[in-house]
């Protein structure tokens, strides 16, 4: 057959029957956009560190990424120990160990949550009023600063801040709302709300208490002429009754639409969760059986919703002489290596010292898999061949892939460039764009 043949098409469904089973699906269509509009597309911090709100300092950014830097200097001196330390492969030590320096001296803690709940307590009304107020003071300072000052040693601010208030429950419930309120006017007194605000709403068990936090924000900004819709918060999973409804059916799941388009983030609660379960102390950890199902629940319920999900954290502390913190690093490092590859790209940290092993974590696996991912995605994108069959989704993952390396710093835009034959930053993001329905780039 002549390749300028046309072949005869016949069909035989009248265009009614298209326009028929359109118009019954449209309000299918219109739900399908409204909870699953996709990954928001801007950058996911790779941690939360959590200070208590009487700790928490205008240099508490910087003396995290000191004391850090310290700890590698004594523990872990060189590119060859630190990848000793941690089995880091030849060719990763020297990049890793190097990344690791440079990160802790740029932007030390990338997303910083000061803590009025658990890790605050119970104080007199007055003083967490006056915390609270000056919390507000000190992170519109920073962000009028910058988050990035490599000449003076680093920013003050991270690329996310905000505070975890108490949670909704009876007898905390005033002392949280109040507390929220002078933070949030506090900001509002020093100029605008910061694009990097992220609020932390703990203890959840309820789809109403997300309900109450909503009709709270829209409360507050209609007080504050702040745009509708403009303040979101992330929801903390601390207890079995936010996973498992007593009908049977995923809390979790309703909690996300109770949230009515604010839910940012799903934070799993380790210690909490754990031990609401009855698992020993010795056993609470993030990669206990119960840990696992948790956040399997909550990463499948935020699937495609725009809301991403968090690990927890350890409470093993990297102090002490060199073998007790090699053995914390050690540990460290291979819980959150675990949650990568588990899809959990964040995770808390409750030290200064768990910050060198977060990152060559993140590096590491971002670096050991770029050659392979930029070679699958060029390919994907030029349509040439190659002994793996790519679909869209499968490149909405590799340049996903590309673009946390890139953000966190594992990255770097020219060597991702060369790599991919070419591909700019624009052109990852349009493969990794969900809304879209089309994955040909123009001009490729």
């Amino acid at each position: 057959m002549g390749q300028g043949r046309h072949e005869h098409v016949t069909t035989s469904l009248a265009s009614a029957v298209s326009e028929e089973i359109g118009a019954s699906l449209a309000p299918v269509d219109a739900e399908l956009a409204r909870r699953y509009p996709g990954d928001p597309g801007t950058r996911q911090p790779v941690h939360t560190v959590y200070v208590p709100g009487d700790l928490f300092a205008a240099d508490t950014i910087r003396s995290w990424g000191d004391r850090a830097l310290a700890a590698l200097d004594e523990h872990a001196p060189d590119a060859a120990a630190f990848a000793t330390v941690l089995g880091l492969a030849d060719d990763l030590a020297e990049p890793v160990h190097d990344r690791v320096r440079a990160k802790l001296e740029r932007e030390p803690i990338e997303d910083l949550r000061v803590d009025f709940e658990d890790g605050y307590g119970s104080r007199p009304d007055a003083e967490e009023d006056a915390t609270a107020a000056r919390a507000a003071r000190l992170i519109a300072q920073a962000y009028a600063e910058g988050t990035s000052r490599p000449e003076a040693g680093g920013g003050t601010a991270a690329p996310y801040m905000g505070i975890r208030m108490k949670c909704m429950e009876a007898p905390v419930r005033d002392r949280g709302i109040r507390t929220l309120d002078i933070f949030l006017t506090g900001l509002l007194e020093a100029g605008e709300l910061p694009d990097g605000l992220v609020l932390t709403l703990p203890k959840v068990t309820y789809a109403e208490q997300v309900t109450a936090m909503v009709r709270l924000l829209e409360a507050f900004e209609k007080a504050c002429a702040v745009a509708p819709g403009r303040i979101g918060f992330e929801i903390q999973i601390e207890t079995s009754q936010s996973i498992l409804a007593t009908d049977g059916t995923a809390t979790v799941a309703r909690m996300i639409q109770a949230a009515e388009g604010r839910a940012t983030g799903l934070h799993y609660g380790t210690f909490d969760y754990s031990a609401g379960l009855g698992v020993s102390a010795a056993y609470q950890a993030s990669d206990h059986p119960a840990a696992d199902h948790a956040k399997a629940i909550m990463q499948v319920a935020a699937a495609g919703t725009g809301v991403r999900v968090c690990d927890g954290s350890t409470n093993v502390l990297p102090v002490g002489p060199s073998e007790k913190v090699h053995a914390a690093w050690r540990l460290h490092y291979g819980l959150t290596r675990r949650a990568l590859a588990r899809a959990y790209y964040q995770g808390w940290d409750m030290h200064p010292g768990h910050l060198p092993t977060r990152y060559a974590a993140v590096f590491a696996f971002y670096r050991e898999g770029f050659e392979q991912a930029a070679e699958r995605l060029a390919r994907y994108a030029n349509r040439t061949g190659g002994d793996v069959m790519d679909e869209p989704a499968t490149a909405k993952a590799l340049s996903g892939y590309l673009l946390r390396g890139l953000d966190c710093g594992a990255l770097d835009v020219d060597e991702v460039a060369r790599a991919t034959d070419g591909l700019t930053r624009a052109d990852l993001e349009h493969f990794a764009t969900p809304q879209r329905a089309d994955t040909a780039i123009p001009g490729l």
